[in-house]
């Protein structure tokens, strides 16, 4: 089997609750991110699924290096990333891009696209003018766009055509790894299938992996190799490739699913309404943080949290009804 480009192992991201203005002191802390562990391998997608408040993009910043975890590891082809410095930082900022959900608000109105693609060239390459320029609209007709755009500011383009500056200006250092958040949930449901038929195309020519970071469950099953749920800062369940969508195990799985609209309107599928929201990290509750909400909670949940189940090979769960 062909080895990560990314392992996360158990990592941990809390955030202090202070009081006072002079003299803060430390009251609590927000766990948005518990003991939460995957990988990644070359040429393929994992995504993070959840509610808001999950953790999912704290868990995207830590990768991006936008968050200092407080525990775990972040190891890029076995190497901890979080003793990098220097030459070696660099070239992993280099390798791991990211395109957001809002590509108005990553982009400088004030400057034309070519700049705006051509930026992460300038500071990271000794390449010339002539040579960025160049790969500056070589990246432009791989993402759909017409060089002759190039001299366009982002207000001339829509938001589709805005997302597909984005892709480019993240494949302009070829990097090996590039997170996605919420990549197509601000396009219009006629934009979204053109953008995530690009990443897939994009993906397939060169062997890129994705984290993926959504809530639509349409989105995650056309895009994903494997799919990680998270609730309240953990990963619930974790399946490769369909068997989660076939075959879901978590009660909150289930009702994240019954919950999507369905691609045969004719299907009959268990409708699972969840009570109440999800709770605070600052003070979660005991035993499996789901409980409060869980249709089928039993004593134990209150009290024990669960175990990290091996249902199959390639499908975990951590619920009490899979002993």
């Amino acid at each position: 089997m062909t080895a990560p480009v990314l392992e996360v192992q158990r990592l941990k991201k809390h955030f202090p609750v202070t009081r006072g203005l002079a003299l803060q002191r430390t009251i609590g802390w927000v766990r948005a991110v518990n003991d939460v562990s995957f990988s990644i391998r070359p040429g393929e997608t994992l995504s993070l699924v959840g509610e808001s408040g999950a953790g999912k993009t704290t868990v995207a910043r830590a990768v991006l290096l936008l968050e200092e975890p407080s525990d775990g590891a972040l190891l890029f082809h076995g190497k901890d990333v979080l003793r990098f410095n220097g030459s070696e930082l660099k070239e992993y900022r280099s390798n791991v891009q990211a395109v957001f959900q809002d590509p108005w608000g990553s982009m400088n109105p004030r400057m034309r696209v070519k700049t705006i693609v051509a930026e992460p060239l300038a500071v990271n390459t000794k390449l010339s003018k002539t040579e960025i320029r160049d790969k500056v609209l070589d990246l432009m007709r791989q993402v759909g766009l017409r060089p002759d755009q190039a001299d366009l500011y982002p207000h001339e383009f829509s938001g589709g055509q805005r997302q597909r500056i984005a892709v480019a200006r993240a494949l302009a250092l070829n990097p090996q790894l590039v997170v996605l958040d919420e990549p197509v949930s601000a396009l219009d449901v006629s934009i979204r299938a053109q953008i995530m038929n690009l990443l897939k195309d994009i993906q397939a020519t060169y062997g890129l992996s994705y984290l993926l970071i959504a809530h639509n469950l349409a989105t995650v099953r056309y895009m994903s190799h494997a799919v990680a749920i998270m609730y309240l800062g953990e990963i619930v369940e974790f399946a490769e490739g369909d068997e989660l969508f076939e075959q879901p195990l978590h009660p909150y799985t289930k009702a994240l699913l019954s919950a999507a609209l369905a691609a045969d309107p004719d299907s009959s599928t268990e409708e699972i309404v969840l009570s109440g929201e999800m709770p605070s990290p600052l003070n979660p509750p005991r035993g499996c943080h789901f409980h409060p909400r869980c249709p089928m909670a039993m004593d134990i949940c209150r009290e024990v949290a669960p175990p990290v189940t091996q249902a199959t090979p390639k499908h975990t769960v951590s619920c009490h009804l899979y002993p």
